[in-house]
């Protein structure tokens, strides 16, 4: 493989960014990109995964190197060449390389390998508490399946087309496709492109949404004329799917904190062609209590760790703090006691993380059935999905029933 010197530049201030100025590594990779207007697809793809590549290894890298943080420009630099040895490349005879141990880069990984904390780069508190929510054997084969690259997966939107048409319309642009029974409106991308760029994106034929994500809004059981509610709706992925599965009829109330969230949701709305949204900004508590006990259906798709979604976000356990977990835990709790009361008599709720650990996940649908808000409550199935058992990111969600 042929090294560029530029790109490996633009890779080393990506990581400075990343690691450095506090930046989420696509958001760091993003402004990169935009340095120089001449680098075709092949480059920018290099600067992208190269620098995914490393933020996933920081420990493992920054070991090896023999650096520690805050990284310096010479430090970034060594752990490129880190990578460059141990993805089995030459060297490139650059002053930045000069003098680089090989056989000593080699010996250190062999060495440091047999240690999970190294090996799959985790910090030393969250292997802890991984181990502790999941096992040593789980968290193991979990902590090395997040590790490897997510796929691009595709939601076909049905207000627009169908999967076998838009496979076909993508096969005429040279996008290959694999179809998986599972995930029923779900196309899989069989190698990275830039999908954004096609006219079919831009005309809402479909979204970018990971398989793992496309089983949480058809768990809710819609119908076409349900009233229905997202309740932590963000940018809207799974409202859209709901508008989806809803065939544009009935309505789906899709609500947040974040205004500016929002505001992006209806703008995928309008190229999706989703009719039945209805944004409500959560500034008061009176914008719930209009709603007492007239919601059919309730999604909560609360916020968490993210820890199942770190093949996409890599630097997420780099930023993630014990901390913060048990902060989130806490807000999960009170979302479902606020949240729940929308629902009517006879009602379906849907309690969704991607977290892969069960204080976030079981633990709460049973802190929540225990409490007061939950006594009418009763729980009619969950399921859990696992990157390295189904392949795709990690999610968990509940279906409860409210009775009367």
């Amino acid at each position: 493989m042929r090294f560029h010197h530029n790109l490996v530049q633009g890779t080393v201030d990506a990581l400075h960014q990343t690691f450095n100025d506090g930046k989420y590594a696509d958001q760091a990779i993003q402004q990169i990109l935009k340095r120089d207007t001449r680098w075709g697809a092949r480059d920018r793809g290099f600067i992208a995964e190269t620098t995914y590549d490393i933020v996933r290894y920081k420990r493992l890298y920054a070991a090896i190197a023999n650096v520690k943080e805050p990284f310096n420009s010479g430090d970034l630099w060594r752990m490129t060449a880190v990578w460059i040895v141990l993805k089995g490349h030459d060297i490139p005879a650059w002053e930045e390389y000069y003098n680089t141990p090989v056989r000593r880069i080699k010996g250190k990984f062999d060495e440091l390998s047999s240690d999970l904390k190294y090996r799959e780069s985790i910090p030393d508190w969250l292997d802890e508490m991984g181990r502790k929510e999941l096992g040593d054997e789980l968290w193991t084969k979990e902590m090395a399946a997040m590790n490897k690259q997510a796929e691009v997966v595709l939601r076909t939107n049905t207000l627009q087309t169908d999967v076998k048409t838009l496979q076909e319309k993508l096969l005429a642009e040279e996008i290959q496709t694999t179809t998986d029974e599972r995930f029923p409106d779900a196309l899989i991308l069989k190698e990275r492109a830039n999908v954004f760029q096609t006219q079919m994106f831009q005309n809402g034929l479909f979204e970018v949404q990971d398989a793992g994500s496309q089983t949480i809004a058809p768990f809710l059981e819609v119908d076409s004329g349900l009233r229905v509610m997202d309740a932590c709706a963000g940018a809207g992925g799974k409202a859209l799917h709901l508008a989806a599965l809803m065939e544009n009829k009935g309505q789906v109330i899709a609500t947040d904190i974040y205004k500016g969230k929002l505001h992006e949701l209806k703008r995928r709305a309008r190229r999706a062609g989703a009719h039945n949204i209805e944004t409500r900004l959560i500034d008061t508590t009176k914008v719930i209590k209009k709603l007492d006990s007239k919601i059919d259906r309730l999604l909560i798709d609360a916020p968490c760790s993210g820890l199942g979604v770190l093949r996409r976000n890599p630097d997420a356990k780099w930023k993630l703090q014990p901390e913060f977990i048990e902060k989130i835990k806490e807000t999960q709790q009170e979302i479902l006691q606020s949240y729940s009361r929308v629902l009517k008599p006879d009602g379906i709720m849907v309690y969704a993380t991607c977290s892969i650990f069960p204080s976030e996940n079981e633990e709460q649908v049973d802190s929540f059935l225990k409490s007061e808000a939950g006594t009418n409550f009763e729980l009619l199935d969950s399921k859990s999905l696992l990157a390295h058992r189904d392949g795709f990111d990690g999610f968990y969600m509940a279906r409860l029933k409210r009775n009367k």
